[in-house]
């Protein structure tokens, strides 16, 4: 209804999160530049949490698009995996085909060639998960078993998990110590301020094509 008043060329504020909307605030590059400089230095686990609508979608979809070449990325939207499940949806993303007649001794080897295949061929294997809040206990215990797959040189597997806060609650009980030591960088994404809101408005408008002044100037 108000699209052609404000002479849009398509919807601002869809609930899908739209990297060409992105807006470069200073908590989200923040955020960014934990995660490039996580990942260039090879470690394990790298975690980023925040209430539902500081971005965090965004800049998952972001980090999977920037991805460098010799990047090669799994991304499981869907964190309610059994280990099991956990396992063959890794190895269906980095290529391998499912099976029923592979038990799960026999999935870790060939995940574990797998991982040991692409880094041969230089290739940095990055595990994205989003929602990771969501993750059931058993399963995130494997995550952290899978980070133990490694050669002399490097961390066969790296993981970044996107969750709201209720993941670091999770990650505070005394049963998952072993995986929060593991997680080297983290980083919380806060709110927007008003000045903020104002710009993200503004911004999304005129990519969706508005030229015209939406707010009056402050006296």
């Amino acid at each position: 209804m108000y699209a052609g008043f404000f002479q849009l060329t398509q919807v601002p504020f869809s609930l899908t999160p739209d990297t060409s909307f992105y807006l470069n605030l200073p908590q989200h590059e923040a955020a960014l530049t934990v995660l490039r400089t996580a990942l260039n230095s090879g470690e394990g686990f790298i975690k980023v949490t925040g209430e539902v609508g500081t971005g965090k979608t965004l800049l998952c979809r972001l980090l999977l698009k920037q991805a460098p070449s010799d990047w090669q990325l799994a991304y499981l939207p869907d964190p309610t995996l059994t280990p099991l499940e956990l396992r063959w949806a890794l190895a269906q993303e980095l290529g391998l085909k499912f099976s029923a007649s592979i038990d799960a001794p026999q999935l870790l080897h060939l995940l574990q060639r797998q991982l040991i295949l692409l880094a041969s061929q230089q290739k940095r294997v990055v595990l994205v998960i989003d929602e990771a809040q969501a993750l059931p206990d058993a399963t995130l215990e494997t995550l952290r078993l899978l980070t133990n797959l490694e050669t002399e040189q490097q961390k066969l597997l790296q993981v970044v998990l996107f969750g709201q806060p209720e993941l670091d609650q999770r990650l505070a009980a005394d049963s998952l110590r072993q995986l929060r030591q593991r997680i080297t960088f983290s980083q919380r994404l806060y709110g927007m301020t008003s000045w903020q809101v104002k710009h993200y408005i503004r911004h999304r408008l005129s990519v969706a094509g508005c030229e015209q002044a939406v707010f009056s100037e402050e006296r």
